[in-house]
């Protein structure tokens, strides 16, 4: 870390660098925390989790109980064993009793993306809440056609304010708080629709998982899924990087062709326009018109009757997908005990071979991964797991919890802020534990806090990020 600091003041470090080694680090030494306690009211299980993404400070909780929970993991309620211990209480709670509370299981508790004044609460009632925070009045609900599994809001979002839930009835439906109406419905799976993910790369794209084993990707502006991945289509690892791809085709072709003929390389085929088809066709020194008709039966988005749509992903139900925050890759887990990597823009399988788990097949499940998405953390039963996303392999197992584990919340925004605060890896237990108590697991920080404190804050002074 002190050479980390040195390059950076000197200017031999860029910032994101240097921000991601730092997160590293933290990560690196994840453990639980014996400092810290969240003292959740919640007399169920725990089933999602979020902390807001504009401030980094509350965290959301919905449970089995009917209740849903909102904590400020920043500022502690009391302090227990001689200031030692920090205790966060619930800053309020919404559950059956409130008149518009909801009746049976909170499956999905979301903020709003962009503020904290709205949070969402999908539940087993068939109900969708959209709740003022600062009232903890319900300012707008959604009435679907069975139990709700899981709802997701865009982070780009900047054209729309719709809701996407994934419920037992085999279509998608678009929630708009806007109008307070269904925007519309996503028809293509053949079985309830048990997760939803919206990309991170467009506000248009989302991306669900169903009981029928299928993964399909939607542009909601248009009718149809344009992709459903299949299991049986792989490539072998991650692509290389944009950059050294275009370095490595440049580089082969300056090499062979000689001053005089790289003029004609640059040139384009002579086309003539009609008045039908795509616009353009080229001469003979161009593309066929076989290989033109190819590329436009590739372009065609699955039918409901062709076997493309048919294809499968998992062995059994999809119960969990993360899409990486570079927009480039998926990770899903299904029934089967699989975790899987699929390259978005090819839509194969990577073939990464993830390490023996076991999963719940009896529900949603939420997953975590870093910014840099080198790990993803996978509740796996009583424990929480961290795998290389590349190699597939264990890097490091958290337990703490009595019952299963049902989601978990990774909060890197304070810790790229400002490095000294602490780090949050957030999970919540299933039913039946005996104090229903939400363990966080906390990195040690390297140096104490007094010569940390004063060195970034002298850092901070000098250095522009």
């Amino acid at each position: 870390m002190w050479k980390d600091l040195g390059d950076r003041e000197a200017g031999k470090l860029r910032p994101y660098s240097f921000s991601n080694r730092i997160t590293s680090d933290r990560i690196a030494s994840l453990q639980l925390s014996n400092y810290k306690e969240i003292v959740s009211p919640h007399r169920g299980a725990v089933n999602s989790l979020q902390v807001d993404l504009t401030e980094g400070r509350y965290l959301l909780s919905g449970a089995s109980d009917a209740s849903a929970a909102v904590y400020d993991i920043q500022r502690a309620t009391e302090y227990e064993g001689g200031s030692l211990v920090a205790k966060h209480k619930s800053i309020f709670v919404v559950d059956k009793q409130h008149e518009h509370g909801h009746k049976y299981a909170i499956s999905s508790a979301i903020w709003y993306p962009i503020d904290t004044g709205l949070f969402i609460t999908g539940s087993y009632d068939h109900y969708i809440n959209v709740w003022d925070t600062n009232t903890t009045q319900v300012v707008v609900n959604f009435k679907m056609p069975g139990k709700i599994y899981r709802t997701a809001m865009s982070s780009l979002a900047t054209a729309h304010m719709l809701i996407a839930a994934g419920t037992e009835d085999v279509q998608v439906r678009l929630c708009d708080i806007a109008s307070g109406a269904f925007a519309h419905t996503l028809s293509g799976h053949r079985d309830g629709v048990m997760t939803v993910e919206w990309s991170t790369s467009s506000e248009w794209v989302l991306v669900t998982g169903g009981c029928d084993g299928a993964i399909r990707f939607w542009d909601i502006r248009r009718a149809g899924c344009f992709l459903v991945l299949d299991q049986s289509q792989s490539q072998l690892g991650r692509r290389p990087p944009l950059l050294e791809r275009s370095t490595a085709n440049k580089a082969p072709m300056s090499k062979s062709l000689p001053a005089s003929q790289s003029v004609n390389v640059r040139s384009r085929a002579p086309q003539r326009k009609f008045a039908y088809g795509n616009g353009s066709k080229q001469s003979a020194t161009g593309r066929t018109s076989s290989q033109a008709k190819g590329l436009v039966r590739q372009r065609l988005h699955p039918g409901m009757l062709s076997s493309q749509d048919r294809a499968t992903s998992h062995y059994g139900a999809v119960t969990g997908l993360k899409v990486t925050d570079d927009g480039m890759y998926l990770l899903s887990a299904g029934s089967d005990s699989r975790l899987r990597l699929w390259d978005i823009m090819s839509g194969c399988n990577t073939l990464v071979n993830f390490e023996t788990v076991r999963l719940q097949t009896s529900k949603a499940m939420q997953l975590a991964i870093t910014n840099d998405s080198a790990l993803v953390f996978v509740p796996c039963m009583t424990a929480v797991k961290a795998f290389d996303v590349w190699s597939g392999k264990t890097a490091m197992t958290f337990r703490g919890h009595y019952e299963y584990v049902n989601c978990c919340w990774l909060s890197l925004q304070d810790q790229v802020k400002t490095i000294c605060s602490p780090f949050f890896l957030c999970s919540l237990v299933n039913a039946y534990e005996l104090d229903h108590a939400v363990k966080l697991a906390v990195s040690q920080a390297m140096l104490s806090d007094f010569f940390q404190n004063n060195l970034l804050n002298d850092f901070y002074q000098k250095t522009d990020f």
